[in-house]
């Protein structure tokens, strides 16, 4: 991802803009920013909309109002394209890591056009209403049997019990593959892909062990994928793995690598960001009573909060693009190759965008967030999220309408800039209540 480890010479910073910075880049890792990046996004707003950083990924430009992080998810002059760096970057190239990088290349999140559309087009097969719609017994009784084995006078943890559990059996019944069926399952190792992703300057160590998880979880879905070509014509299934083994007969998707690419990463997206909604979602919501009791006497309240939910505290708080034509903005000159950080949740709390952004407010009249990206990479998978948190949240209100939160409220984060959420979430009912 890096492009340099060292200021641009055009980096022609504004007053105080420096300190705010390099504040910045001292603060990514610590408690505090972990705990509260917010009023560090409020000073990049205020002093250094577009600031250099050499802490991101060896040196990125910064991006952190409303309006220019929604301007560069749009705008075609910054490119998806940018693993090639992020993966095989180091003082000597890790020849290593190759099969990383011809895997993790082709995933639909790092295509630019045309081949974006081409395999957009395909992959959006796994979101039709209908399908959705199909799934919505399955996961009410799946969350039923997790609260149902839960002891809410003794205290659970949330994340455990349903919050990493649940999202992961989520895409897995509508991809087609039964996860429990396969010894550690698809999603084995996905927390070492996660740590890659979430690292602002990952290792050589990151990476490798990231790229071990990425090839299970390929060796996997290679695997369940070679019945199906045999059996394409056969009638009687048409779950998300057949539509892609179509796509690949019919060459919407080109070859076995951009296949395993998209498979891996859909069912690893497709889990993690929902874990961090949930869990996130409901420590903020036992944080704030009288939104909990608004939601208990009003579900038609519940869409709406959870989008609150969203922009309040994205689950992902970054995302990053390759300059690919010479800009200027706000005074810097952006050039062709700069990697560019847009700070989603910095933009999501911009007062220029959203009234009293630093207040969650479940009744706030609805406003754009950018939770879900924006432009042609709009998360895909943006309506099987607010599925699942509403059916969540649904039953915990039907259940324990008095759940609280259980021990400290500073629970263990996870530790990196870019995923929001907690590693674990005791909850328990008081003992008092019915």
């Amino acid at each position: 991802m890096p492009v340099r480890g060292r200021a641009p010479a055009n980096f022609a910073p504004a007053p105080g803009a420096l300190t705010v910075v390099g504040c910045l880049g001292r603060q990514l890792l610590d408690d505090d920013f972990l705990s509260d990046p917010y009023p560090a996004y409020r000073r990049l707003r205020e002093s250094a909309p577009v600031a250099w950083s050499e802490e991101f990924f060896g040196g990125a430009w910064l991006v952190s109002r409303h309006a220019d992080v929604d301007m560069v998810l749009r705008d075609a002059r910054f490119s998806a394209q940018r693993t090639g760096g992020w993966v095989m970057r180091g003082s000597e190239p890790r020849t290593e890591l190759r099969g990383f990088q011809r895997l993790f290349a082709r995933a639909l999140i790092f295509l630019d056009a045309p081949d974006h559309a081409r395999v957009r087009q395909v992959m959006a097969s796994a979101f039709r209403p209908a399908d959705l719609q199909r799934l919505v017994p399955r996961l009410t009784q799946a969350i039923a049997d997790r609260l149902d084995a839960a002891d809410p006078l003794a205290g659970f943890d949330f994340v455990s019990t349903l919050a990493r559990p649940l999202p992961a059996q989520a895409i897995a019944t509508l991809m087609g593959v039964d996860d429990e069926a396969v010894p550690g399952g698809f999603l084995e190792g996905s927390d070492e892909l996660a740590s890659f992703l979430g690292a602002i300057e990952p290792t050589r160590e990151q990476a490798l062990r990231a790229q071990t998880a990425l090839l299970k979880m390929a060796a996997r879905f290679e695997t369940a994928l070679q019945p199906r070509r045999q059996s394409l014509d056969k009638p009687g299934r048409d779950d998300v793995l057949d539509r892609l083994v179509r796509a690949e007969r019919d060459g919407q998707i080109r070859g076995s690598a951009e296949l395993l690419a998209q498979c891996v990463m859909l069912l690893f997206a497709g889990h993690e960001t929902t874990r961090h909604l949930l869990a996130n979602g409901l420590q903020i919501l036992l944080r704030d009573p009288t939104a909990w009791r608004s939601l208990a006497e009003d579900r038609a309240l519940l869409p709406a909060a959870v989008r609150e939910l969203l922009r309040f505290d994205s689950p992902v708080q970054y995302t990053g693009r390759r300059v690919t034509t010479e800009m200027t903005l706000h005074g810097q000159t952006l050039r062709r190759g700069d990697l560019v950080v847009a700070l989603i949740g910095s933009a999501n709390r911009d007062p220029a965008q959203h009234e009293r952004p630093d207040e969650f407010d479940i009744s706030r009249r609805p406003a754009p967030s950018l939770a879900f990206g924006q432009g042609p990479h709009v998360c895909l998978g943006a309506s099987l999220t607010l599925l699942e948190a509403q059916l969540v949240f649904s039953q915990l209100l039907d259940r324990w309408p008095q759940l609280e939160l259980a021990g400290s409220s500073a629970a263990q984060r996870m530790g990196s800039p870019l995923y929001r959420g907690p590693l674990e979430l005791l909850v328990r009912k008081p003992s008092a209540t019915p």
